[in-house]
């Protein structure tokens, strides 16, 4: 599932093939990936429109243009694709932006993710549902105020998008133990120096990732550069990793530095 990171890359990729271009025409392959609108309705509502500077949120990617937005959604297989890298359309490419100097294609293979129509911010918060601010631009008072007030187990928390959007399940277990917080303990157990730690250690880590990788990554020294390989034990303290289920999701820890 593409994460914060991931989709920071994308909106770059956007912003540098689409953004100041004017759309001839939008092509849709599969009607079932445009989730809110018919295929001729996307058409009709882009075309000859130009595309201003892309913007993220979360894991969405918000792509205004002189009139209404095109949200996309990547879900577990989604990405962008520019014809000038492949010339050839792919029978993935679910919806194709033919613009005047190439096609920007969107490619999904599951098909999880999509692409929505707004044509304002208010239909556009309508659309991704509800979002608490960006995990990477969230200010620290803002992110202590909103910790104070939930509940509940700290990773469950941190994939919360209502809490902060962006965070999923690889960079909240790499954030958790850079911060040396057992997965499942709870938010309101915490002190006032845990929860500054837990701050610092989410935006770091997004921080890191975006503008040194463009993706979530395996970073030698990092819980993800072992997470999930047989007889993986902790870059620390070389502790034998811990596997459970918290917030729903596999969940890599080490029982030494986060204890529970």
């Amino acid at each position: 599932m593409p994460e914060l990171p991931d989709v920071e890359a994308y909106r770059r990729f956007f912003a540098r093939h689409a953004a100041g271009h004017t759309v001839r025409r939008v092509v849709v392959t599969d009607p079932t990936i445009a989730r809110n609108a018919a295929p001729d309705t996307l058409d009709r509502a882009l075309r000859g429109r130009r595309f201003e500077e892309p913007e993220r949120h979360g894991k969405w990617l918000l792509c205004w243009t002189d009139g209404p937005a095109l949200l996309l959604h990547f879900g577990m297989t989604g990405d962008l694709v520019w014809s000038g890298d492949e010339p050839e359309r792919h029978r993935w490419d679910r919806v194709i932006l033919e613009l005047e100097h190439g096609e920007l294609r969107y490619r999904n293979m599951r098909k999880l993710g999509g692409v929505w129509l707004a044509h304002d911010r208010e239909e556009a918060d309508g659309v991704t549902g509800g979002l608490g601010p960006d995990a990477l631009a969230v200010g620290r008072r803002e992110f202590l105020q909103r910790l104070a007030r939930r509940r509940g187990g700290l990773k469950a928390l941190l994939m919360d998008q209502r809490f902060v959007a962006g965070v999923g399940n690889l960079i909240a277990d790499e954030v958790l133990w850079q911060a040396r917080l057992h997965p499942r303990r709870r938010a309101e157990s915490l002190d006032d120096a845990a929860r500054v730690e837990l701050y610092r250690k989410m935006h770091w880590v997004l921080k890191e990732s975006v503008e040194r990788f463009d993706y979530v990554p395996r970073k030698r020294g990092w819980l993800n550069h072992v997470r999930g390989n047989p007889g993986a034990v902790c870059p620390r303290c070389r502790t034998p990793l811990a596997r459970i289920t918290a917030g729903g999701r596999t969940t890599y820890f080490c029982p030494t530095c986060q204890p529970e």
